[in-house]
């Protein structure tokens, strides 16, 4: 039986795309018989006291494995928008978390590591040669290049030494895995790796996710945001939208969290309109996007967000809902191709504006987006699929 082992900072039962990422990769190889053990933290984002109840424990499979969930305790904090505090809180992860794998008496075959943060994949490099075992580095996000996407840091010469430590994580990795198939030429440029070495497998969900979605039949004109409202996300954008929405007479409903969530809450909270509903859990979120006739995406219009695709954009479609979306790059072909919504360049909220209502009026267009929407996911964005593609490596 091959032995893995997964170093994570967000795991279940944590929200977020990250956290579901890696929930599925270790149900996934555990369902194959691999003897997978994980390394992560005590749940703690968006903040600690929403993991006290057992609301958030949903999966009784998961609450069981206590040998081979291994969590390092962090100090309680809030996500602040200071980069300086973000690095300290990293670091203090990956020196806990070097600790841990010293301390490990365990052998395993593969390691893998999920990043950004970069520290962690260096937990994981530490890891491979540490256990003598091949290395598996999960990029989720371009990182540095999304530090200088968010506009929080801009120190040339720090960034210059993370873009190397980012090179060697490339080259030093067995095998590099991509959720967004945008990263490949980033990541073959800027390390001249070769196109074999890179596994695509995407953000997804798994077909029981699909099969118990109620059918939106409400009258009302409903749209939803449903996920992080953090440095990435346009937020000013649904600041300005919100009233075009309000003399429409359409209802928006907002599952947040994020630091940037506040803000954007106090400066729309006149309009009656909007919804503001606290984090759920992910089988609630589901069926709250399904009650929707539209899910609303934005991003900041920078170069490194043109390489991404947004997991709410594949809960969503996994939820069989048509996306309207502030997007460019993969994102937006992704939606344009596959014809499962509308994606525009630029800020202006009038610019959707014309969009949200053709597709609201448009009962039959919509019914048709949702069913390729689910299509879609099992033939491209489905875990039991895309899994086979890091087993067979293993094997």
């Amino acid at each position: 039986m091959k032995r893995v082992l997964i170093i994570s900072q967000h795991f279940y039962p944590e929200i977020g795309s990250h956290a579901n990422r890696i929930k599925h990769l270790y149900i996934q190889l555990k369902k194959r018989d691999f003897d997978v053990t994980i390394f992560t933290t005590e749940p703690s984002y968006p903040n600690k006291k929403i993991y006290e109840g057992g609301d958030f424990w949903d999966e009784p499979s998961l609450n069981c494995e206590k040998d081979n969930i291994v969590r390092i305790g962090i100090k309680n904090r809030k996500y602040s928008n200071s980069i300086f505090n973000r690095l300290y809180y990293y670091l203090e992860i990956a020196l806990k978390m070097i600790l841990l794998i010293i301390k490990d008496k365990k052998k395993y075959d593969y390691v893998f590591a999920t990043s950004p943060p970069i520290f962690t994949g260096f937990v994981g490099l530490f890891a491979k040669y540490r256990y003598r075992s091949n290395f598996i580095l999960d990029v989720r996000d371009l990182w540095p290049e999304s530090l200088k996407g968010v506009g929080v840091f801009n120190y040339p010469f720090v960034l210059s030494i993370f873009g190397a430590l980012e090179k060697l994580l490339y080259k030093k990795a067995n095998k590099i895995v991509i959720n967004s198939l945008a990263f490949k030429k980033y990541i073959q440029e800027k390390a001249s790796i070769a196109s074999e070495k890179i596994l695509f497998i995407p953000n997804g969900a798994v077909k029981d996710e699909l099969a118990s979605l109620p059918i939106n039949d409400h009258s009302d004109k409903k749209i939803i945001y449903a996920g992080n409202l953090g440095l990435a996300q346009d937020t000013e954008f649904i600041h300005h939208l919100v009233p075009h929405l309000n003399e429409q007479r359409i209802k928006l409903t907002i599952i947040g969290y994020g630091i940037n969530k506040k803000q954007l809450v106090d400066s729309i909270k006149q309009y009656k309109n909007v919804t503001v509903v606290n984090p759920m859990t992910r089988k609630a979120v589901f069926r709250v996007i399904a009650e929707h006739d539209l899910g609303l995406v934005t991003l900041k219009d920078k170069e490194v967000f043109k390489t991404v695709l947004p997991g709410k954009i594949i809960d969503y479609l996994t939820c069989g809902v048509p996306v309207v979306g502030v997007i460019d790059g993969y994102s937006k072909q992704i939606v344009e191709r596959e014809r499962v919504g509308i994606a525009i360049n630029g800020n202006d909220p009038e610019q959707m504006l014309k969009p949200i209502n053709e597709l609201l009026e448009n009962h039959s267009l919509r019914n048709e987006m949702s069913q390729r929407a689910q299509q879609l996911i099992l033939k491209e964005f489905n875990w039991d699929k895309n899994i086979e593609k890091l087993v067979e490596y293993m094997r």
